[in-house]
Protein backbone atom coordinates (compact mmCIF):
# COMPACT_ATOMS: atom_id res chain seq x y z
CA UNK A 1 0.00 0.00 0.00
CA UNK A 2 2.68 2.82 1.08
CA UNK A 3 4.13 2.20 -2.70
CA UNK A 4 0.87 3.44 -4.08
CA UNK A 5 0.43 7.58 -4.27
CA UNK A 6 -1.77 8.86 -1.94
CA UNK A 7 -3.76 12.18 -2.73
CA UNK A 8 -1.20 14.53 -0.11
CA UNK A 9 1.95 12.87 -0.98
CA UNK A 10 4.55 15.23 -2.52
CA UNK A 11 7.25 12.75 -2.25
CA UNK A 12 8.08 9.03 -3.82
CA UNK A 13 6.47 6.20 -2.13
CA UNK A 14 9.88 4.20 -1.92
CA UNK A 15 10.74 6.67 0.87
CA UNK A 16 7.31 6.63 3.05
CA UNK A 17 8.39 2.52 2.45
CA UNK A 18 11.65 2.82 3.75
CA UNK A 19 10.05 4.70 7.16
CA UNK A 20 8.17 1.71 7.46
CA UNK A 21 10.80 -0.99 7.10
CA UNK A 22 13.03 0.90 9.02
CA UNK A 23 11.55 3.29 11.56
CA UNK A 24 13.26 5.64 13.25
CA UNK A 25 15.06 4.64 16.69
CA UNK A 26 12.34 3.55 19.28
CA UNK A 27 9.49 4.27 17.04
CA UNK A 28 7.27 1.64 15.69
CA UNK A 29 5.65 2.10 12.19
CA UNK A 30 3.03 0.28 10.31
CA UNK A 31 -0.54 0.71 8.31
CA UNK A 32 -3.71 0.34 9.77
CA UNK A 33 -6.48 -1.73 7.74
CA UNK A 34 -7.86 1.16 5.73
CA UNK A 35 -4.82 1.97 4.54
CA UNK A 36 -3.30 4.93 6.07
CA UNK A 37 0.58 4.76 7.63
CA UNK A 38 0.88 5.21 11.37
CA UNK A 39 4.06 5.42 13.72
CA UNK A 40 4.10 5.37 17.72
CA UNK A 41 6.78 6.69 19.72
CA UNK A 42 7.00 8.30 22.99
CA UNK A 43 5.99 12.59 22.68
CA UNK A 44 7.25 15.52 24.47
CA UNK A 45 3.73 17.22 24.66
CA UNK A 46 6.23 20.65 24.54
CA UNK A 47 8.07 20.10 21.42
CA UNK A 48 5.81 22.05 18.97
CA UNK A 49 5.49 25.19 22.55
CA UNK A 50 7.33 28.50 21.69
CA UNK A 51 11.31 27.67 22.73
CA UNK A 52 10.99 30.72 25.30
CA UNK A 53 8.18 28.95 27.13
CA UNK A 54 9.57 25.49 26.75
CA UNK A 55 12.83 26.74 28.26
CA UNK A 56 10.94 28.29 31.22
CA UNK A 57 8.72 25.13 31.73
CA UNK A 58 11.58 22.62 32.15
CA UNK A 59 13.04 24.71 34.66
CA UNK A 60 10.31 23.99 37.11
CA UNK A 61 11.04 22.84 40.25
CA UNK A 62 11.14 19.03 39.97
CA UNK A 63 10.85 18.93 36.21
CA UNK A 64 13.01 16.00 36.09
CA UNK A 65 10.33 14.00 37.87
CA UNK A 66 6.97 15.34 36.77
CA UNK A 67 8.33 15.83 33.45
CA UNK A 68 8.36 12.06 32.54
CA UNK A 69 4.24 12.70 32.48
CA UNK A 70 4.33 15.34 29.84
CA UNK A 71 6.43 12.22 26.96
CA UNK A 72 3.18 9.75 26.85
CA UNK A 73 3.00 6.40 24.97
CA UNK A 74 1.57 8.23 21.29
CA UNK A 75 0.07 7.20 18.10
CA UNK A 76 0.32 9.24 15.15
CA UNK A 77 -1.46 9.35 11.80
CA UNK A 78 1.12 9.61 9.09
CA UNK A 79 4.73 9.36 8.89
CA UNK A 80 7.73 11.58 9.81
CA UNK A 81 9.03 11.40 5.97
CA UNK A 82 6.40 12.97 4.25
CA UNK A 83 5.24 16.43 4.22
CA UNK A 84 1.39 15.68 4.73
CA UNK A 85 -0.66 13.34 6.68
CA UNK A 86 -0.51 10.75 3.72
CA UNK A 87 -4.54 10.51 2.90
CA UNK A 88 -6.14 7.63 0.11
CA UNK A 89 -7.95 9.84 -3.04
CA UNK A 90 -11.16 7.19 -2.34
CA UNK A 91 -12.34 5.10 -0.27
CA UNK A 92 -14.14 4.84 3.06
CA UNK A 93 -15.43 8.34 4.02
CA UNK A 94 -13.80 10.64 6.34
CA UNK A 95 -15.99 10.15 9.09
CA UNK A 96 -15.38 6.49 9.13
CA UNK A 97 -11.81 7.08 8.94
CA UNK A 98 -11.54 8.53 11.60
CA UNK A 99 -14.41 6.53 13.33
CA UNK A 100 -12.17 3.50 12.85
CA UNK A 101 -8.98 5.03 13.88
CA UNK A 102 -10.45 5.73 17.40
CA UNK A 103 -11.52 2.52 17.34
CA UNK A 104 -8.63 0.56 16.64
CA UNK A 105 -6.40 2.85 18.40
CA UNK A 106 -7.52 5.31 21.73
CA UNK A 107 -8.18 1.95 23.28
CA UNK A 108 -4.01 0.99 22.76
CA UNK A 109 -2.65 4.97 23.20
CA UNK A 110 -3.79 8.04 25.36
CA UNK A 111 -3.02 10.21 22.57
CA UNK A 112 -3.70 10.17 19.30
CA UNK A 113 -2.37 12.59 16.69
CA UNK A 114 -3.37 13.16 13.30
CA UNK A 115 -0.31 14.95 12.15
CA UNK A 116 0.00 17.53 9.05
CA UNK A 117 -3.13 17.57 7.13
CA UNK A 118 -2.38 20.42 4.83
CA UNK A 119 -4.50 23.68 5.37
CA UNK A 120 -5.81 24.85 1.76
CA UNK A 121 -2.48 23.50 0.31
CA UNK A 122 -0.77 25.19 -2.69
CA UNK A 123 1.40 22.46 -3.45
CA UNK A 124 -1.89 20.17 -3.56
CA UNK A 125 -4.52 19.21 -5.98
CA UNK A 126 -8.21 20.81 -5.19
CA UNK A 127 -9.41 17.35 -4.93
CA UNK A 128 -6.78 16.52 -2.06
CA UNK A 129 -7.25 19.63 0.19
CA UNK A 130 -10.91 19.10 -0.15
CA UNK A 131 -10.55 15.26 1.04
CA UNK A 132 -7.80 17.13 3.50
CA UNK A 133 -10.54 19.42 4.72
CA UNK A 134 -13.43 16.68 4.99
CA UNK A 135 -10.72 14.50 7.25
CA UNK A 136 -10.45 17.27 9.49
CA UNK A 137 -13.77 18.43 9.98
CA UNK A 138 -14.69 14.86 10.70
CA UNK A 139 -11.74 15.06 13.45
CA UNK A 140 -13.29 17.97 15.07
CA UNK A 141 -16.41 16.08 15.11
CA UNK A 142 -15.49 13.37 16.73
CA UNK A 143 -13.88 15.28 19.58
CA UNK A 144 -10.26 15.69 18.14
CA UNK A 145 -8.87 19.27 19.14
CA UNK A 146 -7.31 20.88 16.11
CA UNK A 147 -3.96 22.10 16.80
CA UNK A 148 -1.80 24.41 14.74
CA UNK A 149 0.87 22.55 12.99
CA UNK A 150 4.61 23.59 11.40
CA UNK A 151 5.21 26.32 8.30
CA UNK A 152 6.05 24.13 5.31
CA UNK A 153 8.69 26.09 3.22
CA UNK A 154 8.65 26.08 -0.71
CA UNK A 155 9.85 28.52 -3.39
CA UNK A 156 7.73 28.82 -7.03
CA UNK A 157 10.39 28.40 -10.06
CA UNK A 158 9.16 31.34 -11.44
CA UNK A 159 12.70 33.10 -11.83
CA UNK A 160 15.11 33.41 -15.27
CA UNK A 161 18.50 32.99 -12.95
CA UNK A 162 19.48 33.36 -9.46
CA UNK A 163 20.37 37.11 -10.21
CA UNK A 164 16.40 37.49 -11.12
CA UNK A 165 16.07 35.85 -7.68
CA UNK A 166 18.23 37.81 -6.09
CA UNK A 167 16.20 41.36 -7.42
CA UNK A 168 14.02 40.12 -5.14
CA UNK A 169 15.39 41.00 -1.89
CA UNK A 170 16.50 44.50 -0.11
CA UNK A 171 19.54 46.43 -1.29
CA UNK A 172 21.04 45.06 2.25
CA UNK A 173 20.09 41.75 2.09
CA UNK A 174 20.67 41.49 -1.53
CA UNK A 175 24.41 42.28 -0.69
CA UNK A 176 24.72 40.09 2.16
CA UNK A 177 23.81 37.07 0.12
CA UNK A 178 26.06 38.15 -2.49
CA UNK A 179 28.47 38.06 -0.17
CA UNK A 180 27.70 34.65 1.44
CA UNK A 181 27.95 33.16 -2.18
CA UNK A 182 31.22 33.85 -3.26
CA UNK A 183 32.71 31.05 -1.18
CA UNK A 184 30.66 29.24 -4.08
CA UNK A 185 33.59 29.29 -6.66
CA UNK A 186 36.07 27.05 -3.62
CA UNK A 187 33.19 24.79 -3.39
CA UNK A 188 32.70 21.58 -5.66
CA UNK A 189 29.11 20.24 -5.92
CA UNK A 190 28.68 16.30 -7.12
CA UNK A 191 25.33 14.88 -7.72
CA UNK A 192 25.57 11.49 -7.47
CA UNK A 193 21.82 9.43 -8.00
CA UNK A 194 20.41 7.33 -5.31
CA UNK A 195 21.48 3.96 -6.39
CA UNK A 196 24.50 4.94 -7.34
CA UNK A 197 27.58 2.18 -7.13
CA UNK A 198 29.15 5.05 -4.32
CA UNK A 199 26.48 4.03 -2.26
CA UNK A 200 27.76 0.53 -1.51
CA UNK A 201 30.51 1.32 0.14
CA UNK A 202 30.11 1.00 4.15
CA UNK A 203 32.55 3.54 4.77
CA UNK A 204 30.74 5.97 2.64
CA UNK A 205 27.14 5.55 4.31
CA UNK A 206 29.13 5.37 7.49
CA UNK A 207 30.29 8.62 6.60
CA UNK A 208 27.18 10.22 5.09
CA UNK A 209 24.98 9.12 8.52
CA UNK A 210 27.31 10.67 10.61
CA UNK A 211 27.18 13.81 8.94
CA UNK A 212 23.58 13.12 9.45
CA UNK A 213 23.93 12.87 13.07
CA UNK A 214 25.88 15.78 13.31
CA UNK A 215 23.29 18.20 11.77
CA UNK A 216 20.07 15.65 14.66
CA UNK A 217 22.98 16.71 17.57
CA UNK A 218 22.76 20.40 17.29
CA UNK A 219 19.17 20.56 16.62
CA UNK A 220 16.87 22.23 19.49
CA UNK A 221 13.84 19.26 18.93
CA UNK A 222 15.20 15.41 18.84
CA UNK A 223 11.94 13.82 17.99
CA UNK A 224 12.71 11.24 15.03
CA UNK A 225 16.07 10.04 15.27
CA UNK A 226 16.77 8.14 11.92
CA UNK A 227 18.58 5.22 11.58
CA UNK A 228 21.72 3.61 9.67
CA UNK A 229 19.69 1.54 7.87
CA UNK A 230 17.38 3.69 6.24
CA UNK A 231 19.57 5.80 5.13
CA UNK A 232 21.44 2.76 3.31
CA UNK A 233 17.91 2.27 2.05
CA UNK A 234 17.26 5.28 0.64
CA UNK A 235 20.73 5.87 -0.82
CA UNK A 236 20.87 2.97 -2.02
CA UNK A 237 17.25 2.57 -3.80
CA UNK A 238 17.88 3.49 -7.40
CA UNK A 239 14.08 3.98 -8.15
CA UNK A 240 13.19 7.04 -5.96
CA UNK A 241 14.26 9.81 -7.91
CA UNK A 242 16.89 10.64 -5.00
CA UNK A 243 19.36 13.22 -5.91
CA UNK A 244 22.43 13.80 -3.72
CA UNK A 245 24.08 16.53 -3.72
CA UNK A 246 27.85 16.91 -2.32
CA UNK A 247 29.66 19.12 -0.99
CA UNK A 248 33.40 19.11 -0.95
CA UNK A 249 36.30 21.94 -0.31
CA UNK A 250 39.93 22.06 0.16
CA UNK A 251 39.55 20.35 3.41
CA UNK A 252 37.71 17.67 2.26
CA UNK A 253 33.91 16.44 2.75
CA UNK A 254 31.74 19.63 3.93
CA UNK A 255 28.49 18.31 3.67
CA UNK A 256 25.03 17.07 2.15
CA UNK A 257 21.81 17.30 0.31
CA UNK A 258 19.71 14.53 0.20
CA UNK A 259 16.40 15.39 -2.57
CA UNK A 260 13.91 14.29 -4.97
CA UNK A 261 12.46 14.71 -7.92
CA UNK A 262 8.96 14.03 -7.71
CA UNK A 263 6.14 15.06 -10.92
CA UNK A 264 7.51 19.16 -11.11
CA UNK A 265 8.94 19.36 -7.35
CA UNK A 266 12.24 19.37 -5.96
CA UNK A 267 11.70 17.89 -2.74
CA UNK A 268 14.33 18.44 -0.12
CA UNK A 269 14.56 16.31 2.71
CA UNK A 270 17.47 15.42 4.61
CA UNK A 271 20.94 17.08 4.91
CA UNK A 272 24.26 16.30 6.71
CA UNK A 273 27.50 19.33 8.10
CA UNK A 274 30.94 18.67 8.98
CA UNK A 275 31.13 21.62 11.24
CA UNK A 276 33.00 23.68 11.35
CA UNK A 277 33.43 23.36 7.46
CA UNK A 278 29.58 23.64 6.59
CA UNK A 279 29.81 27.28 8.66
CA UNK A 280 32.84 28.45 7.25
CA UNK A 281 31.64 27.56 3.44
CA UNK A 282 27.95 29.10 4.57
CA UNK A 283 26.94 25.60 3.12
CA UNK A 284 23.29 26.61 4.14
CA UNK A 285 23.03 29.38 1.70
CA UNK A 286 24.52 27.89 -0.92
CA UNK A 287 22.75 24.72 -1.15
CA UNK A 288 19.25 26.49 -0.94
CA UNK A 289 20.94 28.45 -4.10
CA UNK A 290 21.95 25.62 -6.00
CA UNK A 291 18.67 23.53 -5.48
CA UNK A 292 17.00 26.39 -6.56
CA UNK A 293 19.05 26.63 -9.67
CA UNK A 294 18.87 22.29 -10.32
CA UNK A 295 15.62 22.96 -9.94
CA UNK A 296 15.20 25.67 -12.80
CA UNK A 297 17.71 23.82 -15.12
CA UNK A 298 15.87 20.87 -14.70
CA UNK A 299 12.40 23.01 -15.86
CA UNK A 300 10.59 22.15 -12.50
CA UNK A 301 7.85 24.19 -10.93
CA UNK A 302 8.45 24.19 -7.75
CA UNK A 303 11.26 23.45 -4.57
CA UNK A 304 9.86 22.43 -0.98
CA UNK A 305 12.33 23.22 1.73
CA UNK A 306 10.81 21.35 3.99
CA UNK A 307 9.47 22.59 8.30
CA UNK A 308 12.76 23.86 10.01
CA UNK A 309 14.05 27.30 10.17
CA UNK A 310 11.56 28.59 9.18
CA UNK A 311 12.92 32.32 10.06
CA UNK A 312 15.78 31.52 7.72
CA UNK A 313 13.96 30.78 4.88
CA UNK A 314 11.57 33.37 4.87
CA UNK A 315 14.67 35.54 4.75
CA UNK A 316 15.94 33.50 1.78
CA UNK A 317 12.70 33.92 0.07
CA UNK A 318 10.64 30.94 0.77
CA UNK A 319 6.74 30.93 1.40
CA UNK A 320 4.95 29.25 3.54
CA UNK A 321 1.63 27.16 3.98
CA UNK A 322 0.51 25.36 7.12
CA UNK A 323 -1.06 22.51 8.52
CA UNK A 324 -3.10 21.15 11.43
CA UNK A 325 -2.74 18.29 14.08
CA UNK A 326 -5.74 17.02 14.99
CA UNK A 327 -5.33 15.68 18.86
CA UNK A 328 -7.54 12.74 20.29
CA UNK A 329 -7.01 12.43 24.40
CA UNK A 330 -8.30 9.85 25.81
CA UNK A 331 -8.52 11.42 29.14
CA UNK A 332 -11.52 13.48 29.48
CA UNK A 333 -9.86 15.56 32.18
CA UNK A 334 -6.81 16.31 29.98
CA UNK A 335 -8.54 16.31 27.21
CA UNK A 336 -10.16 19.36 28.54
CA UNK A 337 -7.13 21.14 30.01
CA UNK A 338 -5.47 20.68 26.37
CA UNK A 339 -8.16 22.38 24.87
CA UNK A 340 -7.75 25.36 26.70
CA UNK A 341 -4.06 25.13 26.23
CA UNK A 342 -3.81 24.70 22.86
CA UNK A 343 -2.75 27.74 21.40
CA UNK A 344 0.78 27.61 23.22
CA UNK A 345 1.61 24.79 20.95
CA UNK A 346 1.41 26.55 17.73
CA UNK A 347 5.00 28.44 17.60
CA UNK A 348 5.31 28.54 13.72
CA UNK A 349 1.73 30.30 13.68
CA UNK A 350 2.82 32.74 16.24
CA UNK A 351 6.05 33.09 14.52
CA UNK A 352 4.07 33.67 11.03
CA UNK A 353 1.21 36.06 12.43
CA UNK A 354 4.07 38.48 14.22
CA UNK A 355 6.23 38.39 10.31
CA UNK A 356 2.71 39.74 9.36
CA UNK A 357 2.30 42.25 11.65
CA UNK A 358 6.16 43.56 11.54
CA UNK A 359 5.33 43.66 7.46
CA UNK A 360 1.86 45.36 8.14
CA UNK A 361 3.75 48.39 10.34
CA UNK A 362 7.42 48.70 8.39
Amino acid sequence: MAEDRYCTQLEPGTLVSAFLRHPPRDFEAWVTDIGLPVFAARFDLLTTMEPALRARVVRWPFYGVWGRWLRPRTCFVGTTVSEYALLPAAGASAADMVAQLKADLVPRFPFLIVKDIPQASPLLTDAANRRARELAAACVDAGFIAVEGQALAWVPIDFDSTDDFLQRFSAGRRKDLRRKLKRQQEVQVDAIPAGSAHFQDPAVLAEFYSLYRNVFDQSEIHFDLLTPAFFADILQDASSGGIVFVYRCAEGLAGFNLCFVQDDTLVDKYVGFAYPLARDYNLYFLSWFHNLAYARAQGLKRYVAGWTDPEIKSCLGARFTFTQHLVYVRNPLLRAVLRRLSGLFEADRHWQDALTERSLTD
